[in-house]
């Protein structure tokens, strides 16, 4: 998500990933990432607090736009995270919120499952989904 309104390594991938998709699902975690990801540039010095309003601006247009669809957390997500963590932890050793990604995707019955985090792509190729 980030990596569609502030440049990276990944950006030219992402960008070329939602063209012309449907909406993208949007749910309250997502919405914690972002804040938080957007913090974390501006701490680390690589982000200015106007360049941080301008990509919530910019996502929040998009949002407008369609481009995301909100929807609630799903009510199973955590027990699926903590099934999930039992299951592939050991083997893939992921964070808790990774894993939560791919538990709210399963439950919200994502089509894809787009990520840039190898170790959370594993899980949602071993859980079953679509990764890209």
């Amino acid at each position: 998500m980030i990596s569609l309104y502030l440049t990276d390594v990944h950006s030219p991938e992402a960008r070329r990933r939602v063209r012309g998709t449907p909406p993208l699902i949007l749910t309250p975690l997502h919405r914690a990432e972002w804040a938080h990801a957007l913090g974390q540039h501006q701490f680390r010095g690589t982000l200015t607090a106007e360049q941080a309003q301008s990509a919530q601006a910019q996502f929040a247009s998009d949002e407008v736009a369609n481009l995301w669809r909100a929807v609630a957390l799903p009510e199973n997500a955590f027990e699926l995270c903590a099934d999930l963590a039992r299951r592939y932890g050991p083997k893939f050793g992921m964070l808790t919120l990774d894993t939560l990604h791919v538990a709210c995707a399963l439950e919200l019955k994502a089509g894809r499952f787009w990520t840039f985090d190898e170790r959370q792509g594993k899980l949602a190729k071993a859980a079953g989904m679509k990764t890209a």
